[in-house]
């Protein structure tokens, strides 16, 4: 037989453990009702696929919702929340701009930033370029980093005679359509000769797929050049362009001129589509950055019983979530289009 003390002690032992496991079994219930309260669906978009993922954790820990996403590319995005496979489509591009799109869609633009030139020149960090020159590489036009459009754009670097190998997108990409719409308001014989759209005859160059495989050719490929959202350069340590805007000047794709390229539109048309790419010549404009872009969240208006859902992560998304993407170079929509974008979101019903 234990002595006294020894029982007092055992007997406070046991029913600790009894509180403990009983703590244990109302904290899992908790987190069984909260995990099992709604799955959202999405596909698309490489491009926004950083911040959806900085969105996972916080998504099931403050709306009890289980956000899963596949980055498919804008294209295979459209396509799924068309045919209603997902709960939100994502694109950067209007749906507009594919065909066939969803014609029984809100689009609603709830992220923001850029398109970043990305290229691999070991030690040659923040070159600088002209829409037009860069136009003239992805014809085709100017192969050798070293030619006279780049040099005089750079003077005092040392630029290699290294060939310039061009890397694009090879399937159908919002990322691609902000691309070759800054091409196209850049260039005259761009616009005529290839143009503007989700997927263009490129003139030279090797596709890729998803923002991904082009930031994985450009890292692997000394003298590449290619195209994607700026966090892919950054995980890749590749270089960014700094790109001459109308204002005369040289601008990275940084918060300062994403958020100054904002203030070009911050109210959507009647079907939420925005256009910020290569603001006019001005003070206001002066810092902006030529190929930003909005992105947007596709979604039934009829979206069935996951309706409440759905329009949960997207209010959410569009207030809240806003602050996991500047690490990650996305910047908060302005007032303006957070206002568009509830008025959208109420049109989605079961």
């Amino acid at each position: 037989m234990p002595r006294n003390g020894e029982l007092v002690r055992s007997i406070l032992a046991l029913a600790a453990a009894g509180l403990v496991a009983a703590l244990a079994v109302v904290t899992a219930g908790a987190a069984s009702a909260r995990s099992s309260s709604g799955t959202v669906k999405g596909a698309g978009s490489t491009f926004v696929a950083p911040l959806v993922t900085k969105w996972m954790n916080p998504v099931q820990q403050q709306l009890g919702l289980q956000l899963n996403y596949n980055p498919v590319g804008s294209g295979g995005g459209v396509s799924a929340i068309t045919n209603k496979q997902v709960d939100f489509g994502a694109s950067d591009a209007p749906l507009s701009q594919f065909n066939p799109t969803c014609t029984t869609c809100v689009q609603t633009p709830w992220a923001l930033a850029a398109t970043g030139v990305i290229y691999n020149l070991s030690g040659l960090q923040r070159l600088k370029l002209t829409g037009s020159v860069l136009a003239q590489i992805y014809m085709g036009k100017i192969t050798k980093w070293n030619a006279k459009a780049i040099t005089k754009l750079n003077k005092g670097r040392n630029l290699p005679s290294t060939s310039i190998t061009v890397v694009h997108r090879s399937d159908s990409s919002g990322t691609t359509f902000n691309f070759t719409d800054y091409l196209s308001h850049v260039s005259h014989a761009w616009k005529s000769k290839v143009g503007t759209g989700t997927s263009v005859s490129w003139p030279t160059g090797e596709g890729e797929s998803k923002s991904s495989g082009v930031a994985g050719a450009v890292r692997t490929t000394p003298g590449a050049i290619g195209y994607t959202d700026v966090d892919y350069a950054v995980v890749n340590h590749l270089g960014l362009m700094k790109m001459k805007n109308r204002s005369g000047n040289f601008v990275l794709p940084r918060a300062k001129g994403i958020i100054a390229a904002a203030q070009l539109d911050t109210h959507p048309a009647k079907d939420g589509s925005l256009s910020i790419v290569n603001p006019p010549k001005s003070k206001k404009y002066r810092n902006a950055y030529p190929i930003s872009t909005y992105t947007y969240a596709d979604v039934q208006k009829n979206s069935g019983p996951n309706a409440a859902n759905i329009k949960k992560l997207i209010t959410w998304a569009i207030t809240k979530g806003q602050s996991y993407g500047p690490p990650i170079i996305f910047e908060p929509l302005p007032k303006a289009v957070v206002a568009f974008d509830k008025k959208q979101i109420k049109k989605i019903h079961s």
